[in-house]
């Protein structure tokens, strides 16, 4: 994913022949996955204010099930193309998602879920949205770890989630890299109890997970590829997907 001046330049992935699974287990409002020898992949996208006009109806024909769209950042930014994006992704059929870009360096995590909650990011059981995840990954303008020691860093994804629980009913997704989140939270285990994982790693696999995950829901694999933005994989079968936008 991209806040407003991140610019990411990774190698493309021609296929994915490893990583997809079936969920076996719910537990705890997240969904246990284990791997499948075979199983055909449920290819989705995540876009942002990078990507301005999409034609939706070609990227469900392309094969896209899923895409999760920037809605916020902080509490002073709501990207210019998000209803657009979310509401095309909507009427286009896809399973669709909304996503804050985190700046823990600027306000608390409760007031960031707040805002993004208010601006798009809630979620609705009707089969067709996904809950709002948390994008929390490198500052793209300063230190890396915004400054925040790792306990703090923790201290304000927790503030966030059961700010994000309160208001939704749902645990958020959390996107992030391996690397970053063994850098800025000291790679803390404690929420892999409750929280989907979107891991972000460009490459053949989707590598060693952060602390406390086993598995991932959502890998996102490449920058660029068959649909516009980045190009992601569910972790699961389409009926499993549906399963998520209904219950959460």
């Amino acid at each position: 994913m991209r806040c407003r001046s991140v610019v990411r330049h990774a190698p493309r992935v021609v296929a994915i022949a490893a990583g997809c699974g079936v969920i076996t287990v719910f537990a705890v409002g997240q969904l246990a996955i284990r791997p499948a020898a075979a199983q055909s992949a449920v290819l989705g996208l995540d876009v942002s204010d990078h990507q301005h006009s999409i034609n939706w109806s070609k990227v469900a024909s392309a094969g896209a099930r899923f895409a999760y769209v920037k809605a916020t950042e902080g509490t002073g930014y709501v990207s210019p193309d998000f209803a657009a994006q979310y509401n095309g992704a909507y009427q286009a059929r896809l399973i669709r998602g909304a996503y804050h870009f985190a700046l823990p360096n600027k306000s608390s995590g409760g007031a960031q879920a707040s805002y993004f909650v208010a601006h798009g990011g809630g979620w609705t059981a009707d089969g067709r949205t996904l809950p709002g995840a948390l994008d929390i990954e490198y500052n793209p303008s300063g230190a890396e770890c915004y400054g925040l020691s790792q306990s703090a860093m923790v201290s304000w994804i927790a503030s966030f989630n059961d700010t994000y629980r309160t208001l939704t009913s749902v645990w958020p997704v959390i996107y992030t890299t391996a690397a970053w989140w063994a850098k800025c939270t000291g790679n803390y285990g404690g929420f892999a109890r409750q929280d989907p994982l979107w891991i972000a790693r460009y490459g053949a696999t989707a590598g060693t997970l952060p602390a406390g995950w086993g598995i991932y829901t959502f890998w996102q694999y490449a920058s660029a590829g068959t649909f516009p933005g980045d190009q992601d994989v569910f972790n699961g079968s389409s009926s499993q997907l549906l399963k998520i936008a209904t219950y959460g």
